[in-house]
Formats: structure tokens, sequence, C-alpha cells
């Protein structure tokens, strides 16, 4: 079976840079346009898109915002003609501050809420008209293994990549009659900008102790990874898989 992704069209959320911007990439490989959002310049990663000789659109997105998230799926509408597929990678992490659950910031909570459980719902509702109209679709959530396993220090993040594991369970439940499928992507640690700046200086030291605790031990996850990951779950060789979070992680071993 083919993957079937030529001539569709995806947007793609949080997508100036690292894994927004390479599934940009991938896609347009496939031969489908791209719409590029995010509050930062995606200029560049369409120019990327362009130069390897495909379509592709920048647009501003705040995905907090539900006029934005409309704005940004008309634009997809009106240049490209349809969505089929939603990739919602948008999502606080490198820039939250850690520390014990009763010390966190009660605004940088509801700021990481806003942009990683609110976010996925005003780009679903912006981009499943477009979808119906199209016949079906796609969406795909990024979900992380912290949900499962937790992370200490990081409580807002945990609970934040937990409620998109419900999200896509009880979202797939009401669009399947729709032919809209919805599922998540759980990977463990990448190492793009946004884990960089987590983690600092202590980056290798946190690769090394994830590696050591995956029963894959040769390498650590990779963009390439999840970026085939969410090929797959794009195209027509998942077209009988919803409301399903695929834990990307070399199979780790949670203690």
């Amino acid at each position: 079976m083919e993957r079937n992704l030529k001539g569709k069209v995806a947007l793609v959320t949080g997508a100036a840079r690292g894994l927004g911007a390479e599934f940009c990439l991938a896609f347009a490989a496939e031969g489908m346009a791209v719409v590029a959002g995010d509050l930062r310049d995606c200029g560049e990663t369409i120019a990327a898109v362009t130069r390897a000789g495909g379509q592709g659109l920048a647009v501003q997105l705040d995905v907090t915002s539900a006029r934005s998230a409309q704005d940004a799926a008309d634009a997809a509408v009106q240049t490209f003609g349809r969505i089929d597929v939603l990739i919602n990678n948008a999502a606080m992490f490198g820039n939250l501050h850690t520390g014990r659950f009763d010390a966190l910031d009660e605004a940088e909570w509801d700021a990481c809420m806003a942009v990683n459980v609110k976010g996925l719902w005003q780009c679903a509702k912006a981009a499943v008209p477009a979808m119906r109209q199209a016949g079906g679709g796609s969406i795909i959530s990024l979900s992380s293994v912290t949900a499962v396993m937790g992370r200490p220090n990081n409580l807002h993040y945990a609970a934040s990549k937990g409620a998109v594991i419900g999200f896509t369970r009880a979202l797939a439940r009401e669009l399947g009659r729709d032919n809209i499928r919805v599922n998540a992507i759980a990977p463990s640690l990448v190492m793009t900008p946004g884990a960089r700046e987590v983690n600092g200086e202590f980056i290798d030291k946190a690769a090394e102790f994830i590696r050591a605790n995956q029963t894959l031990r040769s390498k650590n996850l990779e963009s390439e990874d999840i970026v085939g990951t969410a090929l797959f779950l794009a195209s027509d060789m998942s077209r009988f898989i919803t409301g399903q979070t695929l834990m990307v992680d070399g199979g780790t071993v949670y203690k």
C-alpha cells in the first residue's frame, strides 16, 4: 500500500523551527502543499520547502486564539483549496520554568494549558470543516512519554501532555463518522532546540540516561523517527487507525 499523500494539504502548527519545520519538509517531499503556522516567522521553513521543489504558505498563528486559527485554516483553503492533515505540534516546552508543583507560577501554568491543550481544540475547530468538505482527514497531535512516566518538577507540562491523550481519544469518537482520524504521537527526548533549552548543559547526560532505559539502545530518538510516524498516521497506510497514541520512545522502561 502506498502513502497516497500527493496533492493533499497539511496545516502544521509550531512550524518555524524544530519538529514543525521537519514535518513541513517531509510532507512537501511527499507532494503535499504545506501551510506553516507559528507566532514566529515561518519564512525560513517555507523557503526550505520551496528550494526542495514543494509548495508552501507561511501564516502567523496563535493557537490559543480561535480567530487566528480560523484565519490560518481559511488561508490554507483559499490558497490550496483544502485541508487534509492537521499537525498539532505547537507547544510550550523549552521556555517553561521547572520546579516543585507548589512553586510553579500560576500564570505560566495557565499559559501552558492554553497552548498545549486549548490550542489543539482551537485548531481542530478551524480545520475540521475543510476536512469534512474534502471527504475526510487526519489530525495528529504531539503528546509526550512524560504524560505516562511522569516527570518531577514539570507538572504543568506533564499534565498538559496527558490531556493530549484524552483529547485524542475523545475527538476520534466524535469525528469517525466524518472519516476524520485523530491520533497522537508521544515521543521521548528529541534533540530539538526546545529540548536543548530545557536541558541546557545537561543535554548529553539526559540523552545518555534516556538511552540506558530504552529497549533499543543503539541511539537516541531523532527527528526523522517522529516525522516517519507522522507520515504513517497522515497516510492511507494507517486508514483504520484512530484514537491511538503511538509511543515513539525506543521501548523505554518506565520505572
